[in-house]
């Protein structure tokens, strides 16, 4: 019987590791970014300050820092090739601030330089927002009309993202070892500062971590769960 239509505890058994290592993660993010939200930089660099020194150190001109509406959520477009800081970090002068933008700004380099890692994550990106969607269908029309080659299809699919996780790992730390060097570099923070600055970054690290064994589990379930059902 397909395993939509029966409590599958197998499930819960691959899904809840990575689904506590995931909570830990975003629980260490909040409190490390909360913690140095109220330690404030001696210079009163803010956030956007910090991003637009390390652009300008790399020579990059073609990049904006713009505020964006939201908690934690920073990001670099390379689309629009903007720096999208958050209301607490953008004219914040706090280690979080000068940590999070400067990481941010770390991914704008490794554009600028044309970082591998960074390319192939790019190259992955509009494939994998396609097998998620699709891969769910696949899984019911395969088990409701017994079509294997469907299920192992979505399994392939699925298979994406999990390379997806892997390579945004090195994408992530390089960003954060460029923002580091940075800040050090550039004397952004003094040394107990540049201590805070590495805590909150090394906390959302492991966020990507965890999403990786999450999707590495959910990944061997459903491998298991395919070929026994095919056996039986």
């Amino acid at each position: 019987m397909p395993m939509f239509y029966y409590f599958d505890p197998m499930y819960f058994l691959f899904a809840l590791p990575g689904l506590l290592i995931a909570l830990y993660a975003q629980a260490k993010v909040k409190s490390n970014y909360a913690k140095y939200s109220n330690m404030f930089a001696h210079n009163n660099m803010t956030g956007a300050d910090a991003a637009r020194e390390i652009l300008q150190k790399n020579g990059i001109t073609d990049v904006q820092v713009k505020r964006i509406e939201g908690n934690l959520t920073d990001n670099f477009n390379p689309k629009d090739k903007t720096i999208y800081l958050s209301d607490g970090v953008y004219g914040s002068n706090t280690v979080s601030a000068i940590g999070i933008a400067s990481h941010e700004a770390g991914h704008a380099v490794q554009h600028a330089v044309d970082y591998t890692p960074i390319k192939i994550r790019s190259a992955m990106v509009p494939v994998c927002n396609f097998g998620a969607g699709i891969s769910p269908v696949l899984i019911i029309l395969g088990y409701i009309f017994s079509i294997w080659q469907l299920l192992y299809l979505a399994l392939g699919v699925f298979l994406l993202s999990v390379l997806f996780q892997l390579v945004t790992l090195p994408v992530e730390f390089d960003a954060s070892r460029r923002a580091l060097k940075a800040i050090e570099g550039y004397s952004m923070l003094n040394e107990n500062e540049l201590k805070g600055a590495k805590k909150v970054l090394s906390a959302a690290a492991l966020t990507y971590v965890a999403a990786l064994l999450q999707s590495l589990l959910i990944f061997i379930y459903y491998f298991l769960r395919f070929s026994g059902s095919r056996r039986n």
